[in-house]
């Protein structure tokens, strides 16, 4: 009786708003749904008949229900809002000038997939001249994908004197006879400023000599190198026994941040295709899985801003030298080789690394958030379907790539960051959307919301936050991993 009533709920209520309110008793009285559609087409055959035109066919639009409206106050504000898109419609100066008191530093270069959404956006609001204007804060926008490099991407200063300070501090040290790398790791730990990123990177993975003075001639020896097992081979594609491999690299790279011009141009897809295949080759323990053409974009990114002062989404690489290209084609070559080379385990034969990293993160929720690890138990999700990506790709496929850079920062920073203290932030990320867990009540909901969570927006100070909770809870738990183990 109760399914009954259930399913005829759109039917009773397919009168006005204000019938709905007349009837609210009635309605209140009758459970509506013991429990969500379990799939959806259980749920589309629950809501068929949500909006039967019949049922609108003999409405009464002078009934009663409408005269609680209070007709003065409606079309006083018709009015008003009226009269404010007219206003706009008539000065379009005002808005320019308006923009223009922004101060440079905040202008943000917005990427051409983010304009053509800010003209559909105002398109929508002329169209529909009731639509509601909010009015924000003065923020500078964060485009959907610009800003890849961008150190304040969630919208501070450019650059702050603590920021000045920190900048000097990291020069002193990259400057010194012989760095010292325990202390570049503390500083690089909240974040290595934009400037320094690249060097700092190469000596915190181990590609780069602490001594400055074999600096110089360590990189000309490994970038020789590795154009040497280019031009050895490279060539080797085409043969029978690789090119499986070089097939499937050659699919994937295309789909490698799809939105992002700089890697759609056809020069980065070649490089990302050297990369990958020469360190696939190199690696037959592995091989070349999907997901480590990921890995190279953060590398590619960092070294390319070392010749590139603007910011780098809408490069175009022709515009550098031969001997420049080289340079970032080798030297994220070997920084990736340095990455993979503590979590190669995630990508040999069943991914073993990968497996026990999942069955970690679902011990360690378990202790951390119990009303979350039994939410999923109860809709009967398992953490592989979710949190394998994360494991495989970093969470590079769940942040904008800015956030990734900036997780890197930290990444570098910690003994076996990328292996170890990874568990902690994709713990510290899952429990992050716990109301948003708990509010979806069935199977498809959770995954499509783990799978599509809400980032695009994501900034330093998110980050900055995600590790901070990270690191909690690896204080809590690292040196003691019974704790969170049943």
């Amino acid at each position: 009786m109760a399914a009954e009533n259930s399913k005829q709920f759109w039917k009773r209520s397919a009168k006005l708003p204000g019938s709905f309110i007349k009837e609210r008793s009635k309605v209140n009285t009758v459970p509506l749904k013991n429990k969500k559609a379990s799939s959806f087409h259980e749920f589309a055959r629950n809501t068929s008949d949500a909006w039967d035109i019949g049922d609108d066919e003999e409405e009464d639009f002078s009934s009663p229900s409408l005269q609680t409206l209070n007709s003065k106050v409606a079309l006083a504000t018709a009015a008003q809002v009226l009269e404010n898109h007219s206003k706009l419609r008539v000065k379009p100066e005002r808005s320019q000038s308006t923009t223009s008191d922004v101060p440079a530093s905040y202008k943000v270069i917005k990427s051409s997939s983010d304009a053509q959404l800010s003209r559909n956006s105002s398109d929508t609001c002329l169209r529909n001249p009731l639509h509601k204007q909010q009015s924000l804060p003065l923020r500078p926008i964060i485009p959907l994908v610009a800003r890849i490099s961008d150190q304040n991407a969630s919208g501070a200063p450019p650059m702050t004197v603590r920021e000045k300070t920190r900048l000097e501090k990291f020069r002193q040290l990259l400057s010194s006879h012989n760095t010292d790398l325990d202390e570049l790791r503390k500083c690089s730990w909240p974040g290595v400023p934009r400037e320094v990123r690249p060097v700092t990177w190469r000596l915190l993975s181990g590609y780069l000599p602490a001594n400055t003075e074999r600096r110089k001639l360590t990189l000309q020896r490994k970038r020789e190198e590795y154009f040497g097992f280019i031009e050895q081979y490279y060539d080797s594609r085409n043969e029978e026994h690789h090119q499986d491999t070089y097939r499937q690299i050659h699919i994937d790279i295309p789909r490698t941040n799809p939105l992002i011009p700089l890697f759609q141009q056809p020069l980065v897809q070649e490089i990302f295709e050297r990369i990958l295949f020469i360190w696939a080759i190199r690696h037959p323990a592995s091989g070349y899985v999907q997901g480590i053409n990921d890995l190279v974009t953060p590398f590619f990114v960092v070294f390319l801003s070392e010749y590139v002062e603007e910011d780098v989404e809408n490069f175009d690489v022709t515009n550098l030298s031969q001997d420049m290209l080289r340079s970032i084609e080798a030297d994220s070559f070997w920084c990736m080789s340095k990455l993979l080379d503590g979590i190669q385990d995630n990508y040999t034969f069943a991914q073993p690394g990968i497996q026990k990293k999942v069955k970690a993160l679902e011990e360690l929720v378990s202790r951390i958030d119990e009303q979350v690890h039994s939410h999923f138990r109860r809709y009967e999700v398992e953490y592989l379907q979710f949190a394998f990506r994360w494991m495989n790709n970093l969470l590079m496929r769940e942040l904008p790539l800015r956030c990734t850079i900036r997780l890197w920062d930290t990444y570098q920073s910690e003994p076996e960051g990328f292996s170890h203290f990874h568990l902690y932030v994709c713990a510290a990320f899952l429990v992050k959307w716990r109301k948003e867990i708990l509010d979806e009540e069935d199977f498809q909901g959770l995954l499509m919301l783990l799978q599509n969570l809400p980032t695009i927006h994501w900034g330093n100070e998110e980050i900055g936050l995600l590790l901070a909770e990270a690191y909690r809870l690896k204080y809590m738990f690292a040196d003691a991993p019974n704790h969170y183990r049943r």
